[in-house]
């Protein structure tokens, strides 16, 4: 499988190149030259397998030359055969139409581990195999933080430094990447946002006085390996409810665009997804570029879903490449563009393209909170507000006309409430508790370096402290 750069002059690489890039040499995103299908049959075929069985049929094309069937294999049964639920991503049915993914039966609670897990698996061959080391940046609203430390922490290969906004992640969020005192995990509070952080983290990608003295990986959902894990949810919950013979809608709590990217590659390869609803706060650029064709920032504004407040959404360039004809050159331009005005209005071909599978809605933190309440009163399940702002997204999908009567609608329940527990208790009245397998996550030190929001800082630091070399 070749992988090529949305911004299309990056080198063609193939998909151990492309996972240790994380970002293309000239900023895009790498994708697959083109998407693997599925035939009916062939899906059908899918039906009964374990999660790691399935995750390694799926996952297969996207690998193709760089892993054999049989490394595949192995790495899918050690990663997904250490999580907290033997389905790994279970389904919660919650009336006759909406269902709960549950994406948080990793070890740090969230669905970032379902790709994480197998990020840092794969880090670990192909570093091994080139006798390679890798100095990881990555930008967290929350929960990629602690799902990347946790898959590379102790590894001898790779060493992450993760920038996170100081005060605008949730306490346990925090605390699941700052009490993580292994030597290669550096942890970062910068004054800013996480649109701050992602910028810095784009940006040393970009800078020969970082780059060319260390070899960056990233573990954000700019990494293609990541999206490629998530993709495999889709068919699993898809296969129970009836596919490939019965369509489902999924509404996706959105910020970076990465989960729910990987619904649109389940598409692409065969997969029935009626609908994508795009879920986003009141930080809706997404939103608003779906509905209005019209994607332009604003300010960020701090809400109870902190992992959504985020107003770049860096996967949203693969989606606009993939519908608008894959012209690398015009994407390049465009972005360019949009880097430069903080706004941009999709092409009448991207607009009809995203229009074929994707609506949307937006969710305050009114909406969100009854959104929980509606889950605890009628069907007994305390989800957490991200979650919330999805299932809100569903409850209005049918009554906004966005999904045809009859076909199931599951959100995805990216983390686990006790994440957010405060905001939870508000909207429910129930404190939930940390599943015992965390651990004592309070009673630990803390270790993490606070910086000033400006770039050259935070260069600075990782060059001070990087150890990993680009031999």
């Amino acid at each position: 499988m070749e992988y090529v750069s949305t911004r299309g002059s990056a080198p063609v690489l193939d998909f151990e190149g492309a996972t240790l890039a994380g970002l293309a040499a000239d900023g895009g995103l790498y994708l697959p030259r083109e998407w693997p299908r599925m035939t009916a049959a062939e899906i059908r075929e899918l039906r009964g397998l374990s999660y790691a069985a399935l995750a390694a049929r799926i996952m297969q094309p996207f690998v193709a030359g760089s892993l054999s069937e049989d490394e595949l294999g192995a790495l899918c049964e050690a990663v997904y055969g250490d999580f907290g639920h033997a389905a790994v991503t279970p389904l919660v049915q919650m009336d006759e139409t909406h269902w709960l993914l549950e994406l948080f039966h990793g070890p740090t609670l969230a669905f970032k581990d379902v790709a994480l897990q197998m990020l840092g698996a794969l880090f670990e061959t192909f570093l091994e195999r080139s006798d390679a080391r890798l100095t990881i940046v990555g930008a967290t609203s929350g929960d990629t933080g602690s799902a990347a430390i946790n898959a590379v922490a102790g590894r001898d290969r790779a060493e992450i430094f993760m920038l996170h906004p100081s005060g605008r992640v949730s306490e346990v969020q925090r605390r699941q990447m700052t009490t993580v005192l292994a030597p290669n995990v550096h942890n970062i509070a910068i004054d800013g946002s996480f649109d701050d952080a992602q910028r810095h983290v784009k940006r040393m990608f970009a800078d020969p006085s970082i780059n060319q003295p260390l070899n960056l990986g990233a573990v954000n959902s700019i990494n293609w390996a990541r999206l490629m894990a998530q993709v495999v949810y889709y068919f699993h919950s898809a296969l129970q409810l009836g596919a490939p013979d019965r369509p489902v809608a999924y509404s996706v709590p959105t910020g970076n665009f990465g989960d729910v990217f990987a619904g649109y590659v389940a598409a692409q390869m065969g997969l029935p997804i009626e609908r994508l609803i795009v879920a986003t706060n009141v930080n809706d650029i997404l939103h608003r570029a779906l509905s209005e064709g019209d994607y332009s920032t604003g300010e960020t504004t701090a809400t109870i879903t902190p992992s959504m407040d985020i107003q770049v959404s860096s996967n949203f360039e693969r989606l606009l490449f993939d519908c608008g004809g894959r012209d690398g050159a015009a994407m390049a331009v465009q972005m360019a563009g949009f880097d430069e005005a903080h706004g941009m209005q999709l092409t009448n071909a991207q607009r009809e393209g995203t229009a074929a599978l994707f609506t949307s809605a937006r969710a305050d933190q009114d909406d969100t909170a009854r959104a929980l309440q509606w889950a605890y009163r009628n069907a007994g399940q305390v989800i957490d507000p991200h979650t919330g702002v999805g299932l809100h997204a569903s409850l209005g999908a049918l009554t906004a006309g966005q999904v045809v009567p009859g076909t199931p609608i599951v959100t995805l329940a990216t983390a686990h409430p006790a994440k957010f527990r405060d905001a939870v208790e508000r909207a429910v009245g129930v404190r939930p508790a940390l599943p015992s397998r965390v651990g004592d996550l309070f009673g630990r030190e803390e270790h993490y370096t606070e910086l000033s929001g400006d770039y050259e800082t935070s260069r600075d630091f990782v060059l001070q402290h990087a150890s990993a070399s680009a031999g």
